[in-house]
């Protein structure tokens, strides 16, 4: 009986030094990404089920033991509110039921333009964002090419900041193009653009622009020659798709022979289908870290699961992951 006994407690003693197993959940907006990465990361996706109140109150409800593991919650928080609410509650849940490691993996970090008071009397809702992720329970994050980078500053846990570069340069490699040139459509874009021109050894273009009101643009000028060029735009994220379709109609009328646009994040809030569909773009290159509303001839969407899963892999085995970033 004693043999027997410190055999079965030497067996506990090897499982507890195991390396907990990973499950892998989703918001109910980031099913779809979510399916996807869990079957690059080689699991299944975990059962969690949403009860939903008359006045439009929801309750997550993890439908599998998550005690001990690591736990990793897809969810982007694009509009509206209630997928954030979602993830903060999912957070929760987990933190309940004894999880070991809570990471959220946000392909699209919402907030993200409120970085900073660019007036007074405004919050800065990328730190209070921030705050209520770690306040609810999460150990480690996982994003994609933050509107600015300085928001990983703001998480007190690490921050695994992936760039959709690595999914997006491999495709504008396989289109081969001629005298290409990477453009950036504002000031601010203009450290992403060079990063881009340096790996594929192009010219680069910058957009200046002055606005009148947010989404709004008063003027835009060209900084640099495009002519005879083929030319690639480069972006974080599309919203209304002003900018970008005034910096491809600016181009093309200053002698580009194309233009095409790379943005991570497809908001495409109001219209921007329709200005996307009228601009002179001939293709613009997305992820799916958002899902599209409806489906368009121009757009070609890159998915970011292959990367997300294994970066996962990697942070579950811990293992560096410095080899992802091109940027």
């Amino acid at each position: 009986m004693y043999g027997a006994q410190r055999i079965k407690n030497n067996k506990l003693i090897a499982m507890a030094h195991q390396e907990p197993e990973a499950k892998i959940f989703a918001c109910s907006q980031s099913v779809h990404l979510a399916e996807q990465i869990a079957k690059n990361y080689g699991v299944p996706l975990g059962k969690v089920t949403f009860s939903k109140f008359s006045d439009g109150e929801f309750q997550p409800s993890f439908e599998e033991s998550i005690r001990g593991l690591r736990v990793f919650i897809v969810c982007s928080t694009f509009p509206s509110a209630d997928n954030l609410m979602e993830l903060l509650l999912m957070i929760d849940a987990a933190k309940r039921a004894s999880a070991r490691h809570i990471t959220p993996v946000i392909p699209y970090f919402g907030y993200a333009r409120q970085d900073r008071k660019d007036k007074p009397r405004v919050p800065i809702g990328a730190k209070l964002i921030a705050k209520l992720l770690e306040t609810a329970g999460a150990t480690r994050i996982m994003t994609m090419d933050l509107h600015a980078d300085q928001i990983q500053g703001f998480f007190e846990k690490p921050v695994d900041h992936l760039f959709a570069s690595t999914i997006f340069l491999p495709y504008v490699q396989s289109l081969n193009l001629a005298n290409l040139t990477i453009a950036s459509p504002d000031m601010g874009g203009s450290k992403r653009a060079y990063a881009y021109s340096k790996f594929l050894t192009s010219d680069v273009v910058v957009c200046y622009k002055q606005r009148k009101a947010a989404n709004v643009i008063e003027t835009m000028e060209l900084i640099g020659d495009v002519t005879g060029r083929n030319v690639i735009l480069v972006d974080d994220m599309i919203d209304t798709g002003g900018t970008l379709a005034k910096a491809a109609d600016l181009m093309i009328e200053r002698g580009a022979l194309s233009v095409r646009a790379i943005c991570t994040h497809a908001i495409l809030s109001g219209d921007a289908y329709e200005k996307i569909e009228n601009s002179q773009l001939s293709e613009l290159i997305v992820t799916d870290s958002i899902p599209l509303k409806k489906q368009s001839a121009k757009i070609k969407v890159v998915s970011c699961a292959p990367l997300f899963a294994e970066v996962m892999q990697m942070v579950q085995h811990n293992s560096s992951i410095s080899g992802k970033f091109l940027m």
